[in-house]
C-alpha cells in the first residue's frame, strides 16, 4: 500500500479542524497529491457532532498526543520512540507502522501544537471507550523509559481533562502503570473500605466499561490494546479476592 493510499483510505473526521492543520504540515505535498481523490470525500462530508471513529482517526489522534507526551519533559528518550514504533508494529503490522511512524516524526517536529484544541476535537468526534484507550496508550509511553516524570503526568492529566475523562477513570488507568498497596482498589474505582459485595459489583461495572468489544469499531488491532487494559481489571479483582478470601 502506498503512503497516499494509506492516508486516503484510513482517515475520516481527522482531516478537518486543528488536527487537519497539523496533518497538513506533516504531510506537505502528499496532501496536495491526494486532496482531489479519496481524501476530499472525507473532508467535504465531515459532520459536526460525534461521528463513528475510524481506525485511522484513532491512529492520527494517537500520534499527535504521543508527540505531546514525549516532549513534555523537554527531551525525547529513544526508549519512548521505540515504544511508539513497537506498539504500532504490534497493532498494524510493519508496513502500516512504517507509514505511521514516518508521519509521527513529521508531527513531532512541530512545536506549536495546541493540546487543548486537538483534545477538544477528539472529544467531540470520538466515543468514550476509544478515548479511554488513548489514555492507556499515553501512560504506556510515559512509562517506556522506566521513569514517569512529573511533567509527563501533568500533561497526561491535562489531556484527560480536555478529553472529558473523569478523575476516577484517569486514576484507574494511571494505577495500571504504578505499583502501590491500593492499586487494585484504584483500578476498580473503589475505596479500601468497601464490602466484598461492592468489590464484585465494581468489577462487573469495570469489566463492562473496559471490555474489548467496546472498541470493536476501531478494528482488531485496537481490540488487542483494549485486552491489556481489560486484563488489568481482572488481575485487580483476583488480587482482592485473594487478599479478602472471598
Amino acid at each position: 500500500m502506498s503512503f497516499s493510499k494509506w492516508i486516503g483510505a484510513s482517515l475520516g473526521w481527522s482531516f478537518g479542524g486543528p488536527i487537519g492543520a497539523i496533518l497538513g504540515l506533516a504531510l506537505g505535498s502528499v496532501v496536495d497529491a491526494v486532496s482531489g481523490g479519496e481524501t476530499k470525500r472525507y473532508t467535504t462530508g465531515r459532520r459536526t457532532g460525534q461521528a463513528r471513529t475510524q481506525s485511522g482517526d484513532f491512529e492520527i489522534s494517537l500520534l499527535i498526543l504521543s508527540s505531546i507526551v514525549i516532549k513534555a519533559d523537554g527531551k525525547q528518550d529513544q526508549r519512548e520512540l521505540d515504544f511508539v514504533r513497537q506498539q504500532f508494529v504490534g497493532m498494524y503490522g510493519k508496513e502500516r507502522a512504517n507509514h505511521a511512524f514516518k508521519l509521527f516524526k513529521n508531527i513531532n517536529e512541530q512545536n506549536n501544537i495546541s493540546t487543548r484544541q486537538v483534545c477538544l476535537q477528539i472529544r467531540q468526534m470520538m466515543d468514550h471507550p476509544a478515548r479511554l484507550q488513548l489514555m492507556h496508550f499515553l501512560f504506556g509511553i510515559a512509562k517506556a523509559d522506566g521513569v514517569v516524570t512529573e511533567q509527563e503526568v501533568n500533561v497526561i492529566h491535562s489531556i484527560a481533562g480536555y478529553l472529558g475523562i473523569s478523575p476516577r477513570d484517569y486514576e484507574s488507568i494511571k494505577a495500571m502503570f504504578y505499583s502501590s498497596t491500593n492499586n487494585a482498589y484504584k483500578i476498580l474505582e473503589i475505596d479500601k473500605s468497601v464490602t466484598d459485595a461492592e468489590i464484585k459489583k465494581a468489577y462487573r461495572k469495570m469489566a463492562k466499561k473496559y471490555h474489548p468489544d467496546k472498541v470493536m469499531h476501531l478494528g482488531k488491532e485496537h481490540q488487542q490494546g483494549a485486552e491489556a487494559k481489560f486484563r488489568e481489571v481482572q488481575d485487580a479483582y483476583e488480587q482482592l479476592q485473594k487478599e479478602r478470601d472471598f
